[in-house]
């Protein structure tokens, strides 16, 4: 196609939306499946959008719709438009008497899973018409661009723009469960780890950099079993396979877990709650941070108390 994209004719969000829809899913179906359209839609939208931006963004192939060099340049900006059209709806559904409305919220695997269900759950008593929207990932979400409004972090937020409150410390230690050291004992000395079975990441990781300076045999090649999930490695350690990392705050929470090394080995992940400014004024957002900010804190206390010493 040559024909120029024209300024004049703005090009509908439905537009970018199946194009999304078609680059994620791979084909005119899977993309009508996920959005909840007919397949013949979702072809008229991808040669609208074509002919409006001059542009091929898809070629056929046996395994399905390729995109081109050009739809790809396209990705993080459709990406965004997507982003920010959650975005207005979540603000459009906090308008009303009270707090009301939808917010989404990120946070790592662990936190997401382990800690946030009784925070929000307690929220929800306290405001029955708000919908939390909990995105679990260990990739750090961009609030500017509206991925979220409200993120946990384990991390000093550096973006300008953004609402920040430190809530504390996360300690995390090594862990086994009695099962386990029944079997195998208990290392003595971080030398004594090249010894047993270790659980950790298969890919390299800033908290892999950083454990490795506390237990410099925690490194890839030694772990016997290996996941860059951290829920998969929390379940692992707590099934009895192996030593491997555990925020103290669970671990005091889990029967039968035993510390290990804890003279030796002590990782604090700095942690905060983070929005961004703009919505410092949104009722919805503000009592979801100050709820997320308040049961973070008391659970990184609780950690702090709970650290222990090494048990036979």
């Amino acid at each position: 196609m040559t024909q120029a994209p024209s300024s004049d004719s703005p090009v509908g969000w439905e537009l970018y939306r199946s194009y999304l829809g078609v680059l994620r899913e791979g084909s005119l179906s899977g993309a009508a499946r996920a959005l909840g359209v007919t397949q013949p839609t979702v072809g008229r939208h991808i040669a609208a959008l074509e002919q409006a931006l001059g542009l091929t963004l898809f070629t056929r192939s046996q395994q399905g719709l390729l995109p081109t060099e050009a739809a790809l340049a396209l990705q993080p900006h459709a990406e965004a438009m997507g982003h920010s059209a959650a975005a207005l709806v979540r603000a459009a559904s906090g308008h009303g008497d009270g707090v009301r409305g939808t917010v989404r919220v990120t946070a790592s695997e662990v936190i997401g899973v382990e800690v946030l269900p009784a925070i929000l759950a307690q929220l929800q008593a306290d405001h029955p018409a708000l919908c939390i929207e909990l995105a679990l990932s260990n990739k750090v979400q961009d609030l500017l661009h509206r991925e979220a409004d409200i993120a946990i972090r384990m991390t000093e937020p550096r973006q300008e723009a953004l609402i920040a409150r430190r809530v504390g410390v996360v300690q995390v230690g090594l862990y086994a469960h009695t099962r386990y050291l029944q079997v195998h004992g208990m290392p003595m000395s971080s030398a004594d780890l090249q010894q047993h079975r270790l659980v950790g990441y298969d890919e390299e990781t800033p908290f892999l950099r950083a454990a490795r300076k506390a237990a410099p045999a925690w490194r890839r090649e030694a772990f016997a079993l290996r996941s860059d999930s951290d829920l998969a490695q929390l379940a692992l350690v707590r099934a009895g396979c192996g030593i491997g990392v555990c925020q103290i705050g669970l671990a005091a929470k889990t029967p039968d877990m035993v510390r290990v090394l804890a003279s030796q080995f002590s990782v604090g992940l700095d942690t905060w709650v983070v929005m961004h400014e703009d919505l410092r004024s949104s009722p919805r957002c503000k009592f979801t941070f100050d709820a997320l900010a308040q049961g973070l804190q008391c659970y990184a206390e609780q950690g702090m108390g709970s650290e222990g010493t090494d048990k036979a």
